[in-house]
């Protein structure tokens, strides 16, 4: 579904990433971690055509973002969705204007029409139409804005693949169950690919079970829970080391799930 060709890229003289290959097929749950500054969020940047690599190829289902006008780059972002960080909600507009902005925006669509899909949307992100509908974004939790936003991307695109910008960052632990397990539920249930970046190393191995840690530019590894767990380089042991204790508590948890369904 998505594929980094050796991408390099750079803000003026300053390297970003360097010969960077990731794939990404189609349903896999994939995670990007790295210190910061490593270049995590400009993968994302580069995979919604925002920004172009200076040598290498992106394709996002099998098309070149990287060589497509922007007429047909605009069709192709429309099989991907985005959160971002803080959910970048429209600030002025309610919950159901915000949901609904791709429709009424670029569809003939009449109000009513449009309501029913943003209540069924917010239905299945798990929030109560007539609770959040008519609220704006500040009178809601930061949990419940995440979900808005993951509501918004999926009724403006109908994505075959989201992206996450560190989606948990700044939330309560039961916020962040709540998000962790929508974004599980829309790769099982839609199945949808999800690639996030995320600083939450807990978080990242509740999400995924393949692993990409972007060190300098480069991509450190790329593999399994076991073989990121595993793993004798010192860059990778080096940014997991202060997480060692999360790590292994989550995996612990993995494997007595695991041996419960057995």
């Amino acid at each position: 579904m998505i594929e980094l060709r050796h991408v390099n890229f750079s803000y003026g003289e300053r390297p970003i990433l360097r010969d960077v290959s990731i794939r990404v097929d189609q349903t896999e749950s994939v995670v990007i971690m790295g210190p910061s500054g490593s270049g995590k969020s400009t993968i994302l940047r580069l995979i919604l055509g925002l920004v172009q690599p200076e040598s290498g190829e992106v394709l996002v289902d099998g098309e070149s973002m990287s060589s497509l006008p922007e007429k047909h780059k605009r069709e192709l972002r429309k099989r991907i969705g985005m959160v971002f960080q803080d959910g970048a909600l429209f600030d002025s507009l309610t919950v159901g204007e915000n949901v609904g902005y791709y429709l009424i925006e670029h569809t003939d669509m009449d109000w009513e029409e449009i309501t029913e899909r943003v209540v069924e949307m917010l239905g299945f992100v798990g929030l109560i139409p007539e609770q959040v509908l008519d609220k704006l974004p500040e009178q809601l939790s930061g949990g419940m804005q995440r979900r808005v936003a993951i509501a918004r991307a999926l009724l403006s695109t109908n994505p075959a693949v989201m992206l996450y910008d560190e989606p948990t960052t700044g939330l309560d632990p039961q916020s962040t169950e709540t998000v962790l397990t929508l974004m599980n539920k829309l790769t099982s249930e839609k199945k949808i690919s999800t690639i996030a970046v995320t600083h939450q190393i807990a978080d990242a191995m509740t999400l995924a079970d393949r692993f990409i840690v972007i060190d300098e530019g480069m991509v450190a590894f790329d593999g399994t829970t076991d073989e990121l767990r595993d793993c004798p380089d010192s860059r990778v042991r080096g940014f997991l080391e202060p997480f060692r204790e999360s790590v292994d508590l989550v995996l612990a948890r993995k494997f007595v799930g695991w041996q419960m369904m057995e």
